[in-house]
């Protein structure tokens, strides 16, 4: 729609919107109630209205183009994902959870994200929670903990950031194909989809299975000795 006013009018600079569109790069709301639009949804639902936002479905996209970021293809970042982030709060997390709902809800293999950069100007000694360390975030699964050193955090306004970042990529890295994930949603949600229905079935049969008794130095071994908050078991050895 955005894209479509511009070319209409004939903006010379697209908007953020617009230049996403054109290039397939899909947008989420993290928090799509608590906003305007939100409001006048909720508004037009007393008239009748069949409008319906669904934040389940942007939370399984979500994390479908995360896992399928591991097989990019690209020569030297295969297997790999990483997260960049301005400012903090809701979208913030919104983007980190994709891991720990992959692997701690889904049940599918993986790490966290292997590079974590955020810039922000919330100090975490402030209380800002969208300060929070990569630490912090390692505890949660969503930064793998052996990639901490690949992990930034730049204490600075976005605004000034992001433009010298933006000079330097462009002015260094060669320009690379779009991947234009907005028409690869479906594809990877429906890859998302069939792993996740192949872990179910093994952690089925895994039940299934009779108990084997362990000798009793290898059971205190495996004991967990802390939990992560999101309950994840942290174990010796």
């Amino acid at each position: 729609y955005v894209y479509a006013i511009e070319q209409q009018i004939g903006v010379e600079h697209s908007s953020l919107l617009a230049t996403a569109y054109e290039c397939g790069v899909p947008i989420y709301t993290s928090s799509p109630g608590d906003s305007s639009i939100g409001m006048n949804v909720a508004a037009l639902a007393l008239e009748g209205s069949k409008l319906v936002l669904d934040p389940s479905q942007d939370v399984n996209e979500t994390a479908a183009i995360a896992y399928g970021a591991r097989h990019s293809g690209i020569p030297g970042v295969d297997g790999k994902s990483a997260a960049l982030i301005l400012g903090g709060g809701s979208p913030k997390n919104f983007l980190l959870q994709t891991q720990p709902q992959i692997h701690e809800v889904l049940g599918l293999e993986e790490r966290g994200h292997d590079y974590f950069v955020q810039i922000t100007d919330a100090r975490p000694d402030t209380g800002g929670l969208s300060g929070a360390t990569p630490n912090e975030a390692v505890s949660w699964g969503k930064v793998d903990p052996d990639e901490l050193p690949n992990t930034v955090v730049c204490y600075t306004d976005s605004t000034i950031a992001l433009p010298v970042m933006g000079a330097y990529v462009m002015n260094q890295c060669a320009a690379r194909p779009l991947k234009r994930l907005y028409d690869q949603r479906e594809g990877l949600l429906e890859q998302l989809r069939r792993d996740y229905f192949v872990a179910l079935e093994e952690q089925k049969s895994a039940e299934e299975q009779p108990a084997i008794a362990l000798p009793k130095l290898e059971e205190e071994s495996r004991q967990p000795v802390a939990t992560y908050p999101c309950g994840t078991p942290i174990r010796k050895g």
